[in-house]
């Protein structure tokens, strides 16, 4: 696959550029350019460009409002329920990031219930949203039908992302973020963009058999992680991200609008912890440094987020970026 370096600054330019010329006013062109941005600084290519058509997609047949004025209320001691317009997730979340931070440090724990929005970036940012204010969070969201239940073969349940964040003195949150399913979608696009298979036990195709060719999954499925297991906590994530909330569960997203890979509507949970509030007010951080410790004593461990640390460091240096040549193309013409 072709690639191009360009200046992180330029691509953000470029994806503002396109944005706007397909009707994005000026913070939710900020927004989403803001994250596809952070996503490629951080070598995180299957959030990153990659997902502009779908944005740029998403708005010319009308399915996300591209002017979007997110609005939210406090509705119990704890708990900020958002509205996104039907935009989509990063213009919300930046907006109601600090609020919710607020009240997690008032109150001990706060809860974000945002509904009616977008999700279509990594889980990542909005941890980083969390941990920058020195907060453990944990966050879900639900995603169209393409991994199925317990048992099953047909696709019922999103690749329903989770993700964790931890903060530490350094500045270098412990985060994870991934999906239910045995590979995030994305994955699977950059797999097939790549002429690479997948491992055995990702996917089915259409009848139900095995595969790991990429596009058997048009018409097929992707398998959750680990079985069972990981099936229920998709489930969970539907639960929670869905009727928790009044939102739609990933079927009852596609019942309305034919699935296309694209940004769908789904709601989000993010719950922020402050962990002065739990007894242990001037040791957690010292504490959960003992068990990292540990752990990366063994071979062969690394911790969750080094490599995008790793990267954001290496992009930071060369202000530059090596993004897909065919996919900056798309984006340039889409700007004028």
């Amino acid at each position: 696959m072709k690639t191009e370096t360009i200046k992180l600054i330029d691509l953000r330019t470029v994806c503002i550029k396109a944005l706007k010329a397909a009707g994005c006013d000026d913070a939710n062109a900020d927004a989403i350019s803001g994250t596809v941005c952070a996503a490629e600084r951080d070598h995180c290519h299957s959030h990153g460009i990659l997902r502009m058509p779908g944005y740029l997609k998403s708005i010319a047949n009308g399915k996300a409002n591209p002017t979007a004025k997110p609005t939210w209320e406090k509705t119990a001691p704890g708990v900020i329920r958002g509205d996104g317009d039907n935009g989509f997730a990063p213009l919300s979340l930046n907006m109601m990031a600090g609020d919710v931070g607020d009240l997690a440090k008032q109150q001990g724990v706060a809860c974000l219930a945002l509904t009616n929005m977008h999700h279509f970036a990594a889980l990542w940012p909005e941890m980083e949203l969390m941990t920058h204010q020195g907060l453990v969070a944990m966050t879900m969201t639900s995603a169209f039908p393409i991994v199925p239940p317990p048992g099953g073969a047909k696709p019922l349940f999103g690749t329903n992302p989770i993700a964790f964040g931890w903060p530490r003195d350094n500045g270098e949150a412990v985060i994870f973020d991934m999906a239910t399913a045995a590979r995030a979608h994305g994955e699977i696009l950059m797999a097939a963009r790549e002429g690479k298979e997948l491992p055995p036990g990702t996917i089915i195709d259409k009848d139900g058999n095995p595969s790991t060719n990429p596009a058997d999954v048009q018409g097929g499925a992707i398998l959750a992680f680990g079985g069972a297991k990981g099936a229920l906590v998709s489930m969970m994530v539907e639960l929670m991200a869905g009727a928790l909330m009044g939102e739609p569960f990933s079927f009852e997203t596609a019942k309305k609008v034919e699935p296309d890979g694209l940004a769908n509507r789904g709601g989000q949970l993010i719950i922020a912890i402050d962990p002065a509030r739990f007894g242990d007010a001037s040791g957690w951080a010292s504490h959960a440094e003992a068990l990292f410790a540990e752990m990366i004593k063994q071979d062969g461990v690394r911790m969750p987020s080094r490599r995008r640390y790793e990267a954001r460091r290496m992009t930071e240096a060369s202000g530059t970026v090596d993004v897909a040549s065919d996919l900056l193309a798309q984006v340039k013409t889409a700007a004028g």
